[in-house]
């Protein structure tokens, strides 16, 4: 059984997620509340649990500050939160797993099975640390994404990924280095997190930042021409979006 603490200053809200899990998850045990920094410490020193749903907000400071104030953070974190859009995407850049209010039972489910999955690879420390970078500085220039491989986990910067490949339920980035990181994810979901950061989706298989584009050829359907000399297709259904694009810049 998987010992889960939920910590939130909400009694509805805590009601709702302990009869959510009960009902979801049949490995999951409740052994602890906390309904604010200092009793969910307390708590969480006490039960020494697998996995913590945390609420962000809190009347005497957030759940980072309780997470900042633990000695060593040997368990899983699952954020709930009503954040802000903005917020959402630090939590999505730093690889950490959220769900939002009012919570649903399928997204707390699935949290769940993906946080029993991992628990043995908890990287937390790296993640926290690019969460509070990304809410600290929304600078676009300086954002920051967790990337996982399958045996590293590497913090790069949004501006230095040329582009990124799909390889079936993987994606290639490709930086401005030189270096080629695989990561366990698939293109759509990092198509969706980087659009509004300059990069576009050319082909099914092929997301560009057109920060690094160099040339458009015409010829043979159309190919694009990035600044480390990869030529990338362009797809037809794309062309028309992509021109528009490179006349606005």
């Amino acid at each position: 059984m998987l010992k889960v603490v939920i910590i939130d200053d909400e009694p509805n809200a805590r009601e709702v997620i302990e009869n959510t899990l009960l009902a979801t998850c049949k490995n999951v045990e409740v052994v602890g509340r906390g309904d604010s920094v200092k009793t969910g410490m307390e708590t969480i020193t006490q039960h020494d649990p697998d996995i913590v749903l945390l609420d962000v907000q809190m009347p005497d400071g957030t759940g980072f500050d309780l997470l900042s104030k633990l000695p060593e953070i040997n368990f899983k974190v699952i954020f709930i939160t009503a954040h802000q859009e903005f917020a959402l995407q630090a939590f999505k850049f730093s690889a950490l797993d959220y769900i939002l209010k009012p919570v649903d039972s399928q997204e707390l489910s699935s949290a769940i099975k993906k946080a029993e999955e991992t628990l043995e690879n908890n990287n937390i420390d790296v993640n926290m640390k690019i969460l509070y970078d990304n809410l600290k500085n929304k600078s676009k220039e300086s954002k920051k994404l967790i990337l996982k491989s399958l045996e590293q986990i590497h913090a790069v910067n949004v501006k230095d990924i040329i582009r990124c490949e799909s390889e079936g339920n993987y994606t290639q980035f490709i930086l401005n280095d030189g270096r080629k990181l695989l990561v366990t994810k698939i293109l759509k979901e990092y198509d969706e997190m980087l659009q509004q950061y300059n990069f576009f989706r050319v082909h099914q298989s092929h997301l560009i930042n057109i920060d690094y584009f160099e040339t458009y050829k015409k010829a043979d359907g159309g190919e694009i021409i990035m600044q480390d000399k990869s030529v990338i297709p362009l797809a037809s259904r794309k062309k028309e979006a992509f021109l528009k694009l490179l006349s606005s810049l």
